[in-house]
């Protein structure tokens, strides 16, 4: 069976570094693209609203990931509360924009970790990571220290610094990003995330210089990559711009999953989008033929694996 990289950085002692450089970025945080500046080790909150300490919403297996992820035991998700995006149609936000949870230091967080792999967990799956990364290696460290040997997950919506990932360099087994948007006003207007392509394109090209395609053993993910994109209605995603982009410049051998349950919930109904179109749209969930429309996009760019009617493996 192949072990998580952490492990072999853990034993070299970088881990130990790139924690405590982690944390230091914390006291005038420099964490994502924010760049907001904020001491949160002195529990000053920045835009995502967390300070020192993660917050957890929830943990436990989860059954509703991508097959390779789940296999028989589930992936064991870890909710962080807090976001560096609004997207106006999150249906997590009670999580992300109210910050539902509970504050939680190394020790707790660790402990979570083991207990989701003593559970049977293929996977330690964290979700919406991006605000908390110095959090997740000091509490990392602990886990690894007291046997953690499963692949670690990164869920992000990729709003995410650079040199934020590069400390994540053997670290990180499997990357999750979505892919959101083709378009940097339609991310602006409907995430609140100026720059949105140029940081995402930036980051996947990261990520898979780091961990590659997906890979698995007896169908169960060990090392790569897993690109979401979820399908707007009246395409105001750009799906076409965004799936091109993963073909040309990523790799037609990528994992897509090509999402189809968007609905309009959080503010997607009420939001201020006077003199734009986003507004009639976002009310109302895809329609077949749009979902159809994408697919098709994605074939003719050349990807197949990982959407309906691609390879699954």
């Amino acid at each position: 069976m192949t072990h998580p990289c952490y492990r072999e950085t853990w034993k070299n002692g970088e881990l130990a570094e790139k924690a405590e450089y982690a944390l230091s970025m914390l006291d005038s945080c420099i964490v994502c693209p924010r760049l907001c500046t904020v001491d949160r080790v002195r529990e000053q909150h920045g835009y995502c609203g967390i300070g020192r300490y993660a917050r957890i919403a929830s943990y436990g297996p989860h059954f509703g990931e991508e097959r390779p992820l789940v296999g028989r035991s589930g992936s064991g998700t870890i909710f962080f509360s807090g976001c560096n995006m609004r997207c106006l149609f999150c249906q997590n936000y009670q999580i992300s924009q109210l910050r539902h949870g509970k504050d939680v230091q190394a020790p707790e967080l660790a402990h979570i970790m083991l207990e989701l792999q003593d559970r049977g967990c293929h996977n330690i799956n964290l979700v919406s990571p991006s605000h908390v990364v110095p959090q997740i290696l000091e509490s990392l460290l602990i886990a690894v220290e007291e046997g953690l040997s499963i692949p670690l997950v990164y869920n992000t919506g990729t709003y995410d610094r650079i040199e934020t990932l590069e400390l994540l360099r053997g670290v990180v087994d499997i990357y999750m990003p979505d892919a959101k948007y083709g378009n940097d006003e339609v991310a602006y207007k409907l995430s609140d995330a100026p720059g949105y392509t140029g940081i995402m394109h930036a980051a996947l090209k990261e990520m898979h210089h780091q961990v590659g395609d997906l890979a698995t053993e007896n169908g169960i993910a060990t090392r790569g990559m897993i690109i979401r994109h979820l399908v707007l209605p009246g395409d105001l995603a750009q799906s076409q711009k965004v799936l091109r982009f993963i073909a040309e410049e990523i790799s037609r051998d990528a994992y897509v999953n090509i999402m189809d349950q968007y609905y309009p919930t959080w503010k997607a109904r009420e939001a201020d989008l006077s003199e734009t179109p986003y507004k009639s749209l976002l009310g109302r969930r895809i329609t077949g033929e749009e979902y159809r429309v994408a697919l098709e996009y994605a074939k003719k760019e050349g990807l197949h694996r990982g959407f309906p009617g691609a390879d699954l493996h």
